[in-house]
């Protein structure tokens, strides 16, 4: 059984940072594409950065040049570090991993930024 974790979720001042942290178990990472998303209360689910099997990464655009995903298959983790935060990137965040037929999501982590 493949799970995904998310931690790092805070409460940050606009203009901040936080780095979010995506652990997994139950199977090596490294064949997967990964990749975060947040959520707003009723809004979709959008994707904020992929980084691919092989190290590639792709972002969305509100967030180019201030958020940098990475990824640890050694140790099972995929990360993402949040600079200058901005009100509108307030949002549940979630851990995705896909791979083939077989996608899993966590169970999301909290960001709140405000003063």
């Amino acid at each position: 059984q493949v799970q995904l974790v998310e931690s790092g979720g805070a409460l940050v001042q606009p203009g901040g940072s936080l780095r979010l942290s995506c652990a997994v178990s139950g199977s090596t990472i490294r064949p997967y594409n990964m990749a975060w998303y947040r959520q707003v209360p009723g809004t979709q689910r959008e994707l904020v950065a992929r980084v691919s099997n092989v190290g590639y990464t792709t972002y969305v655009d509100s967030v180019k040049g201030r958020f940098t995903i990475s990824r640890d298959n050694a140790n099972n983790r995929m990360y993402l570090q949040m600079n200058n935060l901005k009100p509108e990137d307030m949002a549940v965040y979630y851990c995705n991993a896909v791979f083939g037929n077989s996608e899993y999501w966590g169970q999301g982590t909290q960001v709140t930024v405000s003063s």
